[in-house]
């Protein structure tokens, strides 16, 4: 009987994901934001515990093991000669499930976010989705691509769930960037066109009060020009006014 224990350990190490390296496709490729290493697509997508068509003859022919240099699909145990100094991985299986090792890919993995079981005394991480026919009740919690219960401090089941919802929200953020940027450019380009009208009116307002010709005082009219010149007199009296004539 398998004994299947949920692992409540954190995901949220502390893992410098700009500086980890991951083996794959013959050489060494850094994970760097989001961007996945090349043998994790053809991983998930591999078809495992079949018979080796290499060694059909032969005992323990199973198709477990991976390898992450060469990409090749599915290998058997006995395949692994031929693959001297690459990176093998051994695949098990849990309720019809393939599942990995923690020990073995979280060397070229980053593992955040995807929730982790114990199996058999090991802690391992599915590949693929899981979905569920029924949510339970009472869960608050579940995978953010098959809708799976997960305990709170996770966001995935599996690692192939990891990679579709990285994807999305990769592709909604950058989203929203390009909405942004165009908002803001299209903000800043009615900015300019209010000001540069602005300016235009201005200058035109400017040349139009120079070349317009100052109103012209009025003339100093005859009447005024005389009432200027007129000097009050001064009075005389009359020649001869104090004398008396005495008959």
């Amino acid at each position: 009987m398998i004994d299947k224990v949920v692992d409540r350990e954190s995901p949220f190490k502390e893992l410098n994901i700009k500086s980890r390296r991951t083996m794959g496709g013959g050489g060494m490729v850094e994970e760097e934001g989001g961007r996945w290493p090349p043998w994790l697509r053809p991983l998930l997508s591999t078809n495992f515990f079949v018979q080796c068509k290499y060694h059909a003859d032969y005992h323990r022919n199973e198709c477990n093991m991976y390898c992450l240099d060469c990409m090749g699909g599915a290998l058997c145990s006995l395949c692994l000669d031929r693959h001297c100094g690459h990176h093998p991985i051994q695949i098990r299986r849990s309720s019809y499930h393939d599942v990995i090792r923690v020990s073995e890919i979280q060397k070229v993995l980053d593992l955040t976010g995807v929730q982790t079981y114990i199996i058999n005394s090991a802690r391992v991480v599915f590949l693929n989705e899981r979905p569920q026919p029924r949510p339970r009740k009472g869960v608050t919690n579940n995978c953010e691509v098959c809708d799976r219960s997960l305990l709170d401090s996770f966001r995935f089941c599996s690692l192939g769930c990891k990679m579709a919802g990285t994807a999305a929200d990769r592709k909604r953020k950058n989203k929203i960037l390009h909405e942004t940027m165009k908002i803001k450019s299209t903000t800043e380009s009615d900015t300019d066109e209010s000001y540069t009208s602005t300016s235009r009116g201005s200058e035109k307002s400017n040349v139009t009060q120079s070349f317009t010709p100052s109103t012209p005082s009025p003339s100093p009219t005859a009447a005024s020009l005389s009432s200027a010149k007129r000097r009050k007199g001064i009075p005389h009296r009359a020649p001869f006014g104090s004398l008396t004539l005495e008959f």
